[in-house]
This record gives structure tokens, C-alpha cells and sequence, in this order.
């Protein structure tokens, strides 16, 4: 396997004990909390980031025999969901029902995740902010178990709500906020500021109110763009396609009536850090330690090894079968100069996608299709391929890809529109990725700077923690 040369996270370490810098371990951030959605892909952003920091710790609750739990809190209930070690180790990922428990015991690092109600109706309700849906979600409840006390009606299939449990009045974003922000004014003298870290959509509101709450004792960093209201966070980062409808290519695309509900409207300002893709984890050191663990199965592999990932259709970015049959027919034109192929499907990837797949692809001996079976072979994937191909798309797959230096193709970027397509034309601009035709030779080596976004991001959030007098612990 060729060396895999990535810059380890920036530091702006002094050598000095934290006690004598800048005004003493009150200034010196320690801890981090991090605010999911519930996407891997968007949870996957924070905990890189919070790794690039320095923030996450090899350190694991264990609530039961080799079991880490998530504790995902909502409307009408607090629910535990258990996980195997290895799921989470390479993250180090710790979770907590009670943050001031967790700050007493010395974690340093702590995991919400915002979740939406689920269920009839509520499926339709997506685009709701989440405060305002879970509330909405509890006058419908009431008024449906109200109706059926005074009508004695059947239970309606269109407010019937997954989420279960008992109802209360108090809400994530209510309970979480003030947990945080109470948090993080207590703990402030002892254990210095407080850095928050959300992404998507439904983590705007949560982070934003923490900001207003407490904006002397945490800085707070929203991952993707909130679309309004820039200034309510310390920091955001986000993807430079994001900023693609400002661009005069894009507002020839919008009819002139609706250019003014495009987002967002306004050039990025100061605190914006525009990054090429997706943020996440992967870095030399994950790649190293996956090159070890995934050693037995991979290194006695023909090479050169292709790695093949398969995401599934976004609103963006649209196939069905016709983008498998093309995926088989050009796998099939280049496996003369294949040693090996690993195909990888997503949870996601559609049933008319990997049939095709498998019916074309699963019976030849230089192939091998994963389709979920555990342990998840990915990270040993990006550790031994020698070049990959990767649907158009994910955002992320490509964006992790494309971390190694290694070759990496991508099919389908004709199917993609707007923000997506800008994305894949500024990585072939820059060299980074090219499109996968049939006619390659998989043999054939070829490099790029690898993309290195969340060690640059880190550095910005590191600099602007410096310019308000905080420091990162060394």
C-alpha cells in the first residue's frame, strides 16, 4: 500500500502549563459537546471536528458488557439505545443522560442528539423547525386522546406518533438548552470555556439559543449552513457549494420571482469558514490504525485493490437501475486491470440498485460485495484501496475518499443538478477526482493534495478561540 501522507490536526500548543496561560485554566478549553441530528453523515462532521480539536478521548462508558449507550431524549421520552464497542471506539464517542453527572466524573466530551417526532402526519412535517414540530406533535396528541375520551374513536393513522412513552410538557430544546448553558456557567471558573458543536438543520435553534444564553462561556460552531441568521453562531463551516445559488450561473436557473427565497442571499462574512467538501474523521492516523486492524483480510488481496462505495439518490442527485447497469458495464470493461474489487453498499442504496449489482457483478470471483453483514469493512476499505469509484451522490463518501491522496473516480455526476453538480465540477477543476468511464487503467497512479478540510477548520476555530484569549489544552 502506498504511504498515505496527511497532515496531522494543527496545534498552537505554548509548552506551558495551562495554569500560567493567558490569564489561567479558566481560559484553556478542555471539553466539547456535541449536538447531532441523527444523519451518520452529519454526526460524522462533529466528531471529526471535536477529534481535529483534541477533544475526543479514547475514554468509554460501559453500561452493560461491552455496550456503549446513546441516550436520545424527546418529547414523550428518554430512550437508551446500546451499541457495540467497535461501533464507536475509533470516535471516541461518550454519551450522557445528566451532564452535570458527566462533568463531575471528568468526561470531556458529550454527545445530544436532536430528534424529530416520528410517524403519520409527522412525516410530512419535516420542514418544521424541530421546537415548533415537537410542540406541534404534542397539541395533536392531546387533542387525538382527547377526541377519542369524549368520541370514543378509533386511533387515527395520521396523528399516531412512533415516539411512545408518556407526555410531558418539557421538550429536547428546552431540557438541552438549559442543561448546557446551566453547564456551562457552573463548571466555567473550574473548567474553563465550553465549545459546542452542531450540524444540520435541526441543531440551528439548540446551538443558537446555548449562544444567546451563555456567550461568555462557550463558543459555539454550526456545521452546514443554517441558511438565516449567521451571526447567532461563533463560528460557521460549511461546504463552498453551499454558496453556488449567488453564483450567476445559478440565478439564471431560479425564475426571477423566486430568487429572493433561495438561501443563502448574502457573500460569506468573516466568521464563515468555506471548506471544499464534507467534514469528518478520516485522517492519518484513523487511516494507519485501520491498516493494521483490517490487515488479515486485505493485505493478501491481488492488487491493485477497487474499492467501489454505493450511496443512493438524493433530491439532487437522482438514478435508479440505469446508473447500476452503466456502474457494472464499466466495472466489467476495466476488471482486466483490477486485482480485486470490493463493492460496498449503503443501508440506503435501493433495492433496484443492488440487484443489478448483484446479478451482474456477484458471481465473478474477482469480486466481493458487502451488503451490511458485520464488522463494517470501511475504514479497511480506505486503508487498502489502491483507487476507488464512488457514487456522485454523497457529499461525504467522496469527500472521506478523496482524504487518502489515492485515485478516485466518480459515475453519475451527469444526474446531478444545482449545489451537487457545482461540487463535483470544482473537484475536477482542482484535480482531485476524475469520472469513471470504462476505459481507465486501475493500474495507473495518479495523486492530488489530499483534501485536508477539518485540519483547516480546526485551525480556524483554534484562532478565533485564540483572539477572544481561550486556548485549546495541549
Amino acid at each position: 500500500m502506498r504511504p498515505i501522507l496527511l497532515p496531522d490536526p494543527p496545534t498552537l500548543s505554548t509548552g506551558v502549563p495551562e495554569i500560567f496561560e493567558q490569564g489561567g485554566s479558566q481560559n484553556v478549553v478542555r471539553r466539547a459537546v456535541v449536538i447531532g441530528n441523527g444523519f451518520p453523515g452529519s454526526e460524522n462532521q462533529c466528531i471529526g471536528l471535536a477529534r481535529a480539536l483534541g477533544l475526543a478521548q479514547n475514554h468509554l462508558l460501559y453500561l452493560a458488557k461491552n455496550k456503549i449507550a446513546i441516550v436520545t431524549t424527546c418529547i414523550a421520552c428518554v430512550e437508551v439505545v446500546l451499541f457495540d464497542e467497535e461501533e464507536l471506539l475509533e470516535t471516541g464517542l461518550r454519551t450522557f443522560d445528566n451532564l452535570k453527572f458527566w462533568n463531575n466524573i471528568g468526561f470531556e466530551q458529550w454527545f445530544l442528539r436532536v430528534t424529530r417526532p416520528k410517524g403519520g402526519i409527522n412525516e410530512w412535517l419535516h420542514w418544521l423547525p424541530v421546537g415548533f414540530h415537537k410542540k406541534l406533535d404534542f397539541i395533536l396528541r392531546h387533542l387525538y386522546l382527547y377526541s377519542r375520551l369524549m368520541l370514543g374513536s378509533k386511533q387515527s393513522k395520521y396523528i399516531a406518533s412512533e415516539n411512545g412513552g408518556s407526555v410531558g410538557l418539557s421538550s429536547i430544546l428546552e431540557a438541552d438548552v438549559k442543561s448546557i448553558v446551566s453547564m456551562a456557567r457552573d463548571t466555567y471558573e473550574k473548567d474553563g470555556p465550553l465549545v459546542v458543536i452542531a450540524c444540520g438543520r435541526d441543531t440551528v435553534s439548540i446551538a443558537s439559543s446555548i449562544r444567546r444564553l451563555a456567550s461568555e462561556n462557550v463558543f459555539v460552531v454550526q456545521i452546514q449552513h443554517p441558511r438565516s441568521h449567521l451571526n447567532r453562531f461563533d463560528m460557521v463551516i460549511t461546504p463552498r457549494h453551499d454558496y453556488y445559488p449567488l453564483t450567476l450561473e445559478a440565478q439564471e436557473q431560479v425564475p426571477r420571482f423566486m430568487r429572493g427565497w433561495i438561501t443563502p442571499r448574502e457573500p460569506p462574512q468573516d466568521h464563515v469558514v468555506l471548506t471544499a467538501g464534507a467534514l469528518h474523521g478520516i485522517d492519518y492516523a484513523t487511516l494507519r490504525k485501520s491498516a493494521s486492524a483490517w490487515h488479515d483480510e486485505f493485505a493478501a488481496l491481488p492488487k491493485p485493490l477497487v474499492v467501489v462505495n454505493v450511496g443512493w439518490p438524493r433530491r439532487n442527485c437522482r438514478y435508479g437501475a440505469n446508473l447500476a447497469k452503466e456502474l457494472t458495464d464499466a466495472l466489467l470493461s476495466v476488471l482486466d486491470s483490477c486485482g480485486s474489487v470490493r463493492i460496498a453498499l449503503s443501508y440506503r442504496t435501493p433495492e433496484k440498485v443492488s440487484r443489478v449489482l448483484f446479478k451482474e457483478l456477484g458471481d465473478n470471483p474477482k469480486v466481493f460485495i458487502w451488503n451490511g453483514q458485520e464488522p463494517n469493512p470501511y475504514m479497511g476499505h480506505l486503508a487498502w484501496g489502491d483507487a476507488f469509484v464512488v457514487t456522485a451522490d454523497s457529499v461525504s463518501l467522496i469527500s472521506e475518499a478523496c482524504s487518502t491522496g489515492k485515485p478516485v473516480y466518480v459515475i453519475g455526476a451527469d444526474h446531478c443538478k444545482w449545489k451537487i453538480a457545482d461540487f463535483h465540477k470544482s473537484l475536477r477543476e482542482r484535480g482531485v477526482v476524475r469520472p469513471f468511464t470504462g476505459f481507465e487503467d486501475m493500474s495507473e497512479s495518479w495523486s492530488y493534495p489530499p483534501l485536508n478540510d477539518t485540519a483547516e477548520a480546526a485551525m480556524r476555530v483554534r484562532s478565533a478561540l485564540a483572539a477572544r484569549g481561550w486556548s485549546l489544552r495541549s
